[in-house]
């Protein structure tokens, strides 16, 4: 054996090889485990779905999903990260060939509230995340995690801004700060969400008197795309 394959076979390329193929079953496993809850989100809900199931989806035991993954919420961030990247996609396809600033931003906000009805646990999803405070998801997830997640939320709320953006160069819109009524507006719709999937609207028939009403998700769509356009023609005195 000569000198260079005695080091090929210490520090050469098959052990970068074997590295290399251990990785890519470690990525293999934590796609099909996050596919798993994907799953369990659309089926069950977000509340019903414990480790314990996306194990046994996968057919693993609980204790080898937290070899690869911090703990549940980690899970729940990377399987928002899933609905995400199918929203981006939506949204695009929205905003394509629109060329009206209005018309783009009402297309843009229709298909966030037409995904978020057709995909209940998407909103569960992102609420419980939205719950938590920057620091605390520093503390229960990996970095690598949060910044796929901060990149999927922002290439979402990019579809926003930027058909706010283009509203502001035609003159049609009075936004001095995009991103900011893009968050509000991706916020604000998640609420709006579930009000669309509870179906209930309370009032007050008198003072003190509770009254309970009916509303549809065409009627949450209806508001929350005439809101936008409100908040985007708006100027500000």
């Amino acid at each position: 054996m000569t000198t260079e394959q005695a080091q090929a076979g210490t520090s050469g390329k098959r052990p970068d090889g074997r590295r290399s193929a251990a990785a890519a079953r470690r990525r293999a496993r934590e796609q099909e485990i996050v596919a798993a809850t994907r799953r369990l989100f659309d089926e069950r809900g977000v509340r019903d779905a414990q480790i314990e199931d996306i194990a046994s989806a996968v057919g693993i035991n609980r204790a080898i999903v937290y070899r690869h993954f911090s703990g549940k919420e980690e899970i729940f961030a990377l399987t928002l990260v899933l609905y995400l990247d199918e929203l981006r996609g939506e949204l695009e396809r929205a905003a394509d060939g629109v060329d009206s600033a209005p018309d783009r931003l009402a297309a843009i906000v229709t298909a966030f509230v037409d995904y978020g009805v057709e995909h209940p646990a998407f909103v569960d999803c992102a609420q419980a995340l939205m719950r938590r405070t920057g620091t605390e998801l520093l503390d229960e997830i990996s970095e690598s995690a949060l910044f796929r997640l901060g990149r999927g939320i922002s290439s979402c709320l990019r579809q926003l801004s930027a058909a706010l953006e283009h509203g502001v160069a035609t003159g049609d819109f009075h936004v001095t700060d995009p991103a900011l009524l893009a968050n509000t507006l991706y916020a604000s719709g998640l609420g709006a969400l579930q009000l669309a999937r509870l179906g209930i609207l309370v009032d007050e028939a008198a003072p003190g008197v509770p009254t309970v009403g009916q509303i549809s998700p065409e009627q949450v769509r209806h508001h929350l795309v005439t809101s936008a356009l409100a908040l985007a023609t708006h100027r500000p005195a």
